[in-house]
């Protein structure tokens, strides 16, 4: 029940030799059609990895026949000899679809500042055409993974249309995008606009609002293929509502999954003046390194919370702002509230709710705490 539960695709994991373990590494996702639509988001990071560059050139034509994805290498800062590899993938996977190069969209995941092994990655790519099938999505998702414990996969049905996707991601998890990989299906009767619109609709409120530890990495892409296999047009409120839900569990599955983590945290601004203010104080205190630890610690600090909130330009007054953590209200305006001894972390899942008492807007962001755990991984992730 992934990429591949829409009908009209087919996809494959398989090992290259990418990753040292001997595990999947590369994957293959394959629309069959009769519809090529797609769209496809990717991270505003000024620097790009040569995957971004490509994938940006294919995606303004509005149509893809397939993605190939590699985990081991980020092929990023790779120069134009990097983008020239990403361009060969896509010529060598459309060769063996004998299809066009400008319709096969390119994803890489892994270190920066490495080139690929070409040849290796050519063969894998090959194979996982020659492989790709219906049952190849929990394969497919396996091989994006990264520093990723867990596959993340998610689909939901419509009124006689499918959604299905696929996601990677557990550190340099921040906006915009949150930093991943996902490919989304459907066989929805879909035009390019629309795929368009409805996939930076769902992207807004889900992926953008991931921010585990404030690093934005340079190689964020997010697709949307329809089909069409199912010959029904769907109701755009219908379609926009489950995409939607989709993107959210599987955002949801980022952050359970983030590295190190033994906390997931949704931070709630409620009571603000406008969605722009809830998203950035929600932000500020999802970006705090000292709450993060405080939450590490079991320790309900509310006051580094709301000292975050404060260097936001969100409207609202000091001495009215509420705060509530698993929906204890530690902070009644501005100053102590009920006793905070009350408050239970021992739990996974964390939610702080800040009332900024300013309007009738709301915001959710989630993140999760800072671990030793976390520090000890990325303090070795090259070596």
């Amino acid at each position: 029940m992934s990429v591949t539960a829409p009908n009209g695709f087919r996809a494959a994991g398989v090992s290259a030799g990418l990753k040292p373990d001997g595990a999947r590494d590369v994957a293959v996702v394959v629309n069959d059609g009769p519809s090529r639509a797609a769209a496809a988001v990717f991270t505003r990071n000024r620097v790009k990895a040569a995957p971004v560059l490509w994938s940006q050139q294919v995606a303004a034509g509005g149509r893809v026949r397939a993605v190939v994805l590699n985990a081991g290498g980020a092929n990023a800062c790779t120069g134009p000899a990097g983008f020239q590899d990403a361009h060969a993938t896509a010529e060598h996977v459309a060769a063996a679809m004998e299809d066009s190069a400008g319709e096969i969209l390119v994803c890489s995941t892994g270190l920066i500042g490495e080139r690929l092994p070409m040849p290796a990655l050519l063969d894998g790519a090959g194979r996982a055409v020659e492989s790709a099938a219906r049952d190849g999505g929990p394969d497919a998702a396996d091989a994006i993974r990264t520093t990723d414990t867990v596959a993340k996969i998610s689909f939901k049905r419509g009124s006689g249309y499918t959604i299905g996707g696929m996601a990677k991601g557990a550190g340099m998890l921040a906006p915009e995008l949150a930093t991943m990989l996902c490919v989304v299906t459907t066989d929805a009767d879909l035009t390019a606009a629309q795929c368009d619109s409805l996939l930076r609709a769902a992207t807004r409120r889900t992926f953008d609002r991931v921010d585990s530890d404030g690093c934005a990495s340079t190689n964020d892409t997010v697709v949307l293929m329809a089909s069409g296999a199912s010959g029904t047009a769907p109701d755009e409120a219908e379609f926009g509502a489950l995409l939607t839900e989709v993107c959210d569990d599987l955002a949801r599955q980022l952050v359970a999954d983030a590295e190190g983590s033994t906390k997931s945290i949704a931070v709630e601004v409620v009571g603000a003046a406008s969605e722009d203010d809830a998203v950035e104080a929600a932000r500020a205190v999802a970006r705090s390194t000292l709450f993060k630890c405080a939450v590490y610690g079991e320790d309900p600090n509310w006051g580094r919370a709301l000292a975050a909130v404060g260097t936001t330009r969100a409207v609202f007054e000091p001495d009215e702002v509420n705060l509530a953590v698993n929906g204890v209200w530690v902070c009644r305006r501005g100053a102590v509230g009920d006793d905070r001894s009350k408050v239970d972390l021992s739990g996974r899942d964390v939610t702080v709710t800040v009332d900024l008492a300013a309007g009738s807007e709301a915001a959710t962001v989630w993140t999760n705490d800072l671990t030793t755990a976390y520090v000890h991984e990325n303090s070795a992730y090259s070596s």
